[in-house]
């Protein structure tokens, strides 16, 4: 049994990495442009499938598809805040319709060049840490914890530290206060949606060897953001993180001790409590910030 919950254990801690470089993503980008972005979900999905093109079909080493993949879809990121969001910076409404329509396009985009059928990535190494006889975290794993770790660090410390990170905090907690300063509302936007569709960019693609890549994969991925965001509090990164560490231990648990559809229910079920205890969610304020 105690192997039993540590191995799940483990299952979580590779669950909460993942869904934390996402879920930092989608809320670093609604914290500066105000924009709730359907489409983070395909971003994810297109760094999936920059390692099936770079890595399993022109076979390109693992990690320098990565980082390949991570400039694409920060690209990609760019792309739509230049032709969507910021024609409709003063329309949010409007931007996340957009956002769903750039979805579609994506998901649409994929079809059409690697087909409907899952694809499944040539695996990056074999090698497995073996805590006991039923206790082991693939490398593959331990690769997407450390990467995520990494990541959010750096992250952290753009945001603490420097003075493009003091200029995307001062936008996203007073927009009009930061631009009176003299601080470029449009450049700002730029480097967050830069950094938010890269995140998910590398969270798909390191992911990508362990599931089954295709085309509609991003829509269970942005459903799980958008409960965690709203269980740690719209706007708040360090509420993404320590939520998406708390759904990815509650749904791997419910998961492996009942079934996913419970484990499903379980989760939205705990963002409907939070909810109710608290509408900001638990780090949110009712400020946009």
């Amino acid at each position: 049994m105690l192997e039993l919950l540590a191995q799940t254990g483990l299952n979580a801690v590779y669950a909460a990495s993942y869904i934390s470089l996402v879920a930092v993503g989608l809320v670093l980008i609604f914290g500066v442009m105000g924009v709730v972005n359907f489409a983070h979900g395909e971003l994810f999905m297109a760094g999936a499938y920059a390692i099936v093109a770079l890595y399993a079909d022109m076979h390109l080493p693992f990690f320098m598809a990565v980082a390949v993949g991570l400039i694409f879809v920060g690209l990609l990121g760019l792309l739509m805040e230049r032709a969507l969001f910021r024609p409709l910076r003063d329309n949010p409404l409007g931007g996340l319709v957009a956002s769903i329509g750039f979805l579609m396009i994506l998901q649409a985009l994929a079809t059409m060049g690697f087909g409907v059928r899952m694809e499944h990535i040539p695996p990056v190494t074999q090698e497995v840490l073996i805590f006991s006889d039923k206790v082991r975290l693939p490398v593959s794993r331990l690769y997407v914890i450390i990467a995520a770790v990494v990541l959010l660090s750096a992250l952290w410390f753009f945001l603490k530290r420097t003075r493009f990170g003091w200029a995307l905090r001062a936008s996203a907690q007073d927009p009009e206060a930061a631009e009176l300063q003299g601080i470029s509302i449009a450049r700002t936007a730029q480097i967050a949606m830069f950094i938010g569709a890269a995140l998910a960019g590398v969270a798909g693609a390191l992911t990508a060897p362990l599931i089954s890549v295709n085309p509609h994969m991003g829509h269970s991925v942005i459903v799980t953001a958008f409960i965690v965001i709203i269980v740690g509090g719209v706007g708040s990164l360090e509420g993404a993180v320590l939520a998406s560490i708390a759904y990815a231990f509650v749904h791997t648990f419910v998961t492996t001790f009942f079934d996913g559809v419970i484990a499903d229910i379980t989760g939205l079920s705990l963002m409907l409590l939070v909810l109710i205890v608290k509408p900001t969610g638990l780090f949110g304020s009712a400020d946009r910030a």
